[in-house]
């Protein structure tokens, strides 16, 4: 890494203070747009990553996506059928295997509220270069994963 010790000191705390208001204001965002929606901010994100599923999950899955035991994710499958969010499926390749579905046109409705918002994201990266950007797509995996890592180490109690 280029720099001195006292510049990447001073970009590390700068880093460490934007990155704790950049996780706060998304989460105040994520409360809003779930309390608009009328859903558990924790719902809202389960439906999120749903939409990037390949197709109906097992409530296992949804356990396995959002981190929760399998009684928590069946609860939150039941607050989200109750909503209209998902329905539950018999899959056809084993009739004995129950799937979560979203339903197309209730997951519409955060398009058009994204919308509604004036949703065009991409606007704030017009200014970056491709390499500037694969910079923060490559930031944003790690975080994925080291807030999965931690996520895990939580649950199971090992602080």
């Amino acid at each position: 890494m280029s720099g001195n010790g006292t510049e990447r000191a001073r970009l590390l705390a700068e880093l460490s203070t934007v990155s704790r208001r950049y996780m706060a204001s998304y989460a105040l965002f994520n409360q809003a747009v779930a309390d608009r929606l009328g859903l558990h901010p924790t719902d809202l994100q389960c439906l999120n990553l749903l939409t990037l599923e390949s197709g109906p999950v097992t409530t296992g899955r949804v356990a396995e996506l959002t981190g929760l035991t399998t009684g928590s994710a069946t609860r939150l499958v039941d607050r989200l059928e109750k909503t209209g969010y998902v329905v539950r499926e018999r899959d056809a390749a084993d009739r004995r295997r129950v799937l979560v579905a979203t339903v197309p046109e209730k997951i519409a409705e955060f398009g058009r509220m994204w919308d509604r918002l004036g949703g065009d994201w991409t606007a704030l990266f017009d200014d970056l270069n491709d390499t500037e950007l694969a910079v923060i797509v490559g930031h944003m995996r790690r975080t994925v994963e080291f807030s999965g890592e931690q996520v895990t180490r939580l649950r199971e109690g090992r602080e």
